[in-house]
């Protein structure tokens, strides 16, 4: 075959299976889909150990992963964390003030020292909940009732390594243990089984005899991961999608920094025309010959010699554009925008950060909500039943649990990216009835009766002090009151 011909059968077609869906043809530039029918189980339970291995990999040694997660985590929790509220109302409609303020006192109590090895208080437990998931993409708590504390209550954090994925059975009563959760005919969870040692602990050796497994009830323990298919038993982490492209891109932009100092030192080669090796002025061996270089100064090489610079243009001019092409892909399979994941303002204008902010702050409030029912009421539920066992609500009884069991929280707000144009928007919002007061107080993660009580408060203390407000928030009745006789006054002097 002629070179002609070779290159004409480039360009002929091929025999392609056709399909009603583009997406769906079968050519060579589609034959590079992984095709799986598998179950989610199935394609997880291959990859789980590794996928969470790389991630934490990346969350230590990776500049923007470890900025994803700390993002993350400061987005979802916040500096103060999220904060109980109780609103409990009598038969009449008027709110249990003296119980409301009970209970949420023993919690901030109870969250000077909430788990089990006494180490973290209720804020680090949101904080580590938060970089746990973002990090391992799944987390793992214990709930232990009649612990040996005040309020007869602790939880416990636990490594998804407990959770042996390599453990899946067929129960002779009709379960199924998959990847360590054992599961119904329904498929809802009825028991973990949990190792009783780390599998990879190489501190203490394990003696332990008997079974290897802890067999915990599924109502004791807090499984929380996104469940994105149905029948899905385990999460995989939110770096999933992009472990490939943080790696690679780690490479190329240390294999340009390191070309970079080598472009920078201005190095060279000797060459000699004879053929007889330059040894230099001094040397480490005779394999390595070295000269030393003196600024503002010049050598006489010797005879027969001469010297090739060795001057690499590190980095590329295409080095920031395309790094930031890079970015901005990982960026978008993370939820967050190009400029918080690069840390990067420049070029940026009112507009786009606040579309980024607007659709970023969409993702977070999501993920506040989901964190929420599946962590601080499942934990806060738990903590009320034992508490009011151990008779430290002022003797209020454990029938009263429904009546209390309805948290309020208030989780973090986010600042505006314009006060101005934002306030007048909201007030603009509040006077045509399209936001209430407590919708604009939520933004900011306030409640409004205390907002309404701190005003009032900074009120009393300024008159107190006899102090004149330059301004009176919401206005009062004695100025709306006057407001018809001016207006009639300004009439008259007309």
């Amino acid at each position: 075959m002629t070179l002609k011909e070779r290159f004409l059968n480039l360009f002929r077609s091929r025999k392609t299976k056709r399909s009603y869906f583009s997406g769906a043809s079968q050519n060579r530039l589609l034959n590079n889909f992984v095709l799986s029918s598998k179950s989610a189980d199935s394609e997880i339970r291959p990859s789980l150990r590794v996928l969470r291995n790389r991630s934490r990999d990346l969350a230590r040694n990776n500049a923007y992963a470890r900025r994803y997660i700390n993002v993350y985590v400061d987005n979802i929790v916040g500096a103060k964390g999220v904060h109980l509220q109780v609103r409990s109302r009598d038969p009449n409609g008027a709110l249990d003030s003296f119980a409301n303020n009970l209970i949420e006192r023993r919690w901030k109590e109870w969250g000077y020292n909430c788990t089990a090895d006494g180490k973290l208080s209720w804020i680090d437990c949101q904080r580590l909940f938060a970089e746990t998931y973002a990090r391992d993409g799944e987390v793992l708590i214990r709930l232990i009732k009649n612990f040996d504390n005040q309020n007869k209550f602790a939880i416990e954090f636990i490594e998804s390594d407990f959770l042996d994925h390599d453990l899946n059975l067929q129960l002779t009563n009709g379960n199924q243990v998959r990847m360590g959760v054992e599961i119904n005919k329904f498929g809802k969870p009825v028991n973990y089984h949990l190792l009783k040692v780390h599998p990879n602990d190489d501190l203490v050796v394990s003696d332990y005899v008997g079974a290897k497994y802890n067999i915990v009830p599924a109502n004791e323990i807090i499984h929380y991961y996104h469940q994105e298919r149905p029948h899905q038993t385990r999460g995989i982490p939110p770096l999933s999608a992009c472990l490939r492209d943080l790696k690679m891109l780690d490479g190329y932009m240390e294999a340009e920094l390191v070309a970079a100092r080598v472009g920078a030192s201005k190095m060279g080669f000797f060459k000699s025309n004879d053929g007889d090796a330059y040894t230099g002025e001094d040397k480490i061996d005779t394999n390595n010959p070295v000269m030393f270089a003196e600024a503002g100064t010049f050598e006489q090489l010797p005879t027969g010699t001469e010297f090739q610079s060795f001057d690499p243009q590190h980095p590329t001019t295409a080095f920031k554009d395309f790094t930031k092409s890079i970015i901005r892909s990982i960026a978008s399979s993370l939820n967050v925008s190009y400029c918080t994941l690069a840390n990067d303002l420049e070029s940026v204008n009112y507009s786009s950060i606040r579309q980024g902010a607007l659709e970023e702050r969409n993702y977070f409030q999501c993920e506040q909500y989901r964190m929420i029912r599946n962590f601080h009421d499942l934990v806060y539920s738990k903590w009320l039943e034992m508490t009011l066992l151990t008779d430290l609500l002022g003797g209020l009884p454990p029938s009263k649990l429904p009546k209390f069991n309805n948290p309020i929280w208030r989780a973090r707000g986010w600042q505006w990216i314009d006060p101005k144009k934002e306030v007048e928007a909201l007030k603009v919002g509040v006077e045509n009835g399209f936001l209430s007061f407590q919708d604009v107080q939520s933004g900011y993660g306030r409640d409004v009766e205390d907002v309404f009580s701190q005003i009032q408060a900074d009120k009393e203390l300024a008159e107190k002090f006899g102090i004149q407000l330059a301004f009176e928030p919401f206005g009062t009745k004695q100025n709306q009151q006057n407001q018809p006789d001016e207006v009639e006054e300004s009439k008259e002097n007309e």
